[in-house]
Formats: structure tokens, C-alpha cells, sequence
């Protein structure tokens, strides 16, 4: 069943304007004097909504902070918002600056549910980005931009399968995605207020109300039918996982080990190669420390990607002697765009290719990723670490 997830920025102009001035935090703020280009939460509040008035949005809330619009800080948002999108789903197709679909199917093996895959998500844009963003999920694409609808402000809410009826079904027609303001008005009229109204009323009488087109969609929705699936022309521009927790220098060795060991299984099962290898830590005292090396040739060999992790580590093992360590962070970017396939090894005995990870990566395929595992970390998944976070 298909896995789709919905993931929309919180007043996003606003947000940003307050993340980069932290006097705005807190107050209500509009983007835009003329017209409303966007409004903070705290704005909302006052019933200030985006494409109103600039005057009567003041007369709603006289202490309203007004602030023009930054374009370019909003472009460079967007970009980071979308590497972070990038980084946890195959397919991604945006919709605006800070709105996306992402496609999970089949990655509970790799990554985890789409449930955990969006708690990641969330928990990255916030880190990353300095925003807050929210993510519906569910097996179609209205289903899953629907229930981030119910789920703002940032908030999560994934419709597990065999639920979407029950969801969809109280709520008003107008909550719906593709549904206007004229046809709830034409839907109202005749009697019809909630999905279960739709879905009583039958495809005909849809058609009658609305027209072939909108009525056969509002009647596929009342059911859950949506075929549209997440198109995207782009590829990720990265494979990372991260584990947060105090630990001293001498045992960052084996979360190297664990972190190096995913991002490489999950590359290889992309058919992706890499020639950058990027460690971040991250202190004690929250500050950073990044640190990449460029490969001669792309790689997803587990080997040849921890031994530079290893190396980069050992760059900066006298920062975490000295402030003290709590995240761990290991990426490979500079991806191998030419979109051919991974050559894998077929002889165990070919030092030129890693065929130990081909071995291990048919295991897992067949039997789940826990099935076979380093023997340092036996009995230390990296599930069992504070907590682990794939880029």
C-alpha cells in the first residue's frame, strides 16, 4: 500500500521573519503592508488571514508588528526546507517555497514507518531549519495533505490503513483539499456537509451537483480513491543518520560504526554512490563542528566510508575532549547523478568490489535489517542509542 506523506511549514513568511529577528517570537506579526502576504499564528488569533487588507488587519490587532517581505530569506528557507525533504524520502514533489509531498512506500525496512520517518522529519526541519513544520500522512495524496490540515500547527498526524474512512468521513466538505468555496456552497444546498453526506448521496448525484469532473472527484475522496502518486524530477543530494547523546570520545567509535553501516545499507539499496563523506558533532555547549573529505571515486562501500568518518573524527577529537559531546552525525553527499545502477559483487573473493555488503545486504532484504549486524554492536542497535535520526 502506497505510503504518502504531506509536509507544510507553519506560516511560513511569518515564521521565518521570526526565526531570524527573535524580538518577533512570541508576538503577531503580517508580512506585507498593503495586503496581507502572510500572518503568524498570534495573528491568526485576531482573524488575520493571508490576501487581507493591510488596514483592517490592524484594526483587528492595533499592536500587530508589520514587516516587509525578504524574498531571498524565503528562497534560501525553501532550499533548506527541501534538503531536509530530500533527505528522508525518495520521491519529493513540491507544491510551493514550503509545502511538499513525500513518498515513503516500502521504507519501513530501511528507515522505519511513515510515522517514525515523519517524527524525523519534523524533529530535522526544526533542528536544521529553524522552523516548525507540519506532516500528514495516509495512503493517498488528499488523504495525507487532509490530515495535515487537522494537524496544525506543528503537529503530526499519519491515518494508519484500514482508518481512512473513519477519518475522512466526519469532516466537512470545505477541509478538504481540491473542494472550494463554490461547490461546499452548491455541496451545502442540496444537503451534503460532510464526506459521509458525499459518500451517501452516490457518483450521479455528485455529477448533478458539481459537474463530471469535480463530482467524480469529491466521490472518490468520500472513499479514499486518489491514483495521483508523488511525482518528482529530482533525486536526493544525500544519505545521513545522526544519534544524539552524551558520550565520550572512546565510544563514538561504534556509533560511527552503526551510523556509517545505515547510511551506506541505504545507499546501496537506492542504487546511490557518493564521493563526499560529512561528519558533524555537535557540544556541549551547543556549539558545532563539520568536517568532509571528498573520495577519488563515488563509493556506498561501508569499509571505505566509516575508515574516512573514522579519520574526520580524529580531526576533531581534541574539540570533544575539550567542550564535551552530543550528537553524532554522518552523511554522504555529492551523489553519482548519472543514474546508473550500482554495480554489485557476485564474487566474494573480488577485492575491487564490496561484496561482503552485497552479502549482508541480501540478508537484510530478505529477513530485516536487524537480521545480521557488526559483533561490536551486538546487543548496542542503534535503536537502543538515546535517539537516531536519518538524514
Amino acid at each position: 500500500m502506497p505510503a504518502i506523506l504531506h509536509a507544510d511549514a507553519d506560516a511560513f513568511f511569518a515564521s521565518v521573519e521570526q526565526r531570524d529577528d527573535p524580538s518577533l517570537r512570541g508576538r503577531p506579526v503580517v508580512v506585507g503592508g498593503g495586503v496581507v502576504m502572510a500572518a503568524s499564528y498570534e495573528a491568526r488569533r485576531f482573524g488575520i488571514r493571508g490576501a487581507m487588507g493591510g488596514a483592517r488587519a490592524r484594526r483587528l490587532c492595533p499592536h500587530v508588528v508589520v514587516v516587509p517581505p525578504r524574498f531571498k530569506a524565503y528562497v534560501d528557507a525553501s532550499k533548506a526546507l527541501f534538503r531536509v525533504f530530500d533527505d528522508h524520502a525518495p520521491k519529493v514533489e513540491g507544491l510551493s517555497l514550503e509545502e511538499a509531498f513525500l513518498d515513503v512506500t516500502g521504507l519501513e525496512r530501511v528507515t522505519g514507518t511513515p510515522q517514525q520517518i515523519a517524527a524525523r522529519l519534523r524533529r530535522d526541519v526544526r533542528e536544521r531549519v529553524g522552523l516548525t513544520v507540519t506532516v500528514g500522512g495516509g495512503s493517498t495524496k488528499v488523504l495525507a495533505k487532509t490530515a495535515s490540515g487537522s494537524a496544525k500547527p506543528d503537529g503530526l498526524l499519519v491515518v494508519p490503513p484500514g482508518e481512512e474512512l473513519a477519518f475522512l468521513r466526519p469532516l466537512p466538505v470545505e477541509r478538504v483539499w481540491g473542494i472550494g468555496p463554490a461547490s461546499t456552497r452548491r455541496l451545502n444546498v442540496c444537503g451534503i456537509r460532510t464526506l459521509a453526506d458525499a459518500a451517501a448521496a452516490g457518483e450521479s448525484d455528485l455529477i448533478a451537483i458539481l459537474g463530471p469532473s469535480a463530482g467524480r472527484y469529491v466521490h472518490g475522496v468520500a472513499w479514499n480513491r486518489d491514483r495521483r502518486r508523488v511525482a518528482s524530477g529530482r533525486r536526493r543530494g544525500s544519505f545521513g543518520s545522526q544519534s544524539a547523546g552524551r558520550r565520550s570520545p572512546d565510544a563514538v567509535d561504534e556509533v560511527l560504526l552503526g551510523l556509517v553501516d545505515r547510511v551506506a545499507y541505504r545507499m546501496r539499496s537506492s542504487s546511490r554512490r557518493g564521493r563526499t563523506v560529512v561528519l558533524r558533532l555537535r557540544f556541549d555547549d551547543f556549539s558545532r563542528a563539520t568536517r568532509s573529505r571528498t573520495l577519488r571515486r563515488p563509493t556506498a562501500a561501508t569499509r571505505e566510508i566509516l575508515e574516512t568518518a573514522r579519520d574526520l573524527f580524529a580531526e576533531t577529537r581534541p574539540l570533544v575532549l575539550e567542550r564535551g559531546l552530543t550528537l553524532v552525525g554522518v552523511a554522504v553527499s555529492n551523489l553519482d547523478d548519472r543514474f546508473e545502477p550500482l554495480q554489485l559483487a557476485l564474487a566474494l573473493d573480488d577485492p575491487r568490489i564490496e561484496a561482503l555488503d552485497t552479502a549482508v545486504d541480501v540478508v537484510r532484504g530478505r529477513f530485516g535489517t536487524s537480521a545480521i549486524t557488526f559483533g561490536t554492536l551486538l546487543g548496542r542497535e542503534l535503536r537502543s542509542m538515546p535517539w537516531v535520526a536519518d538524514d
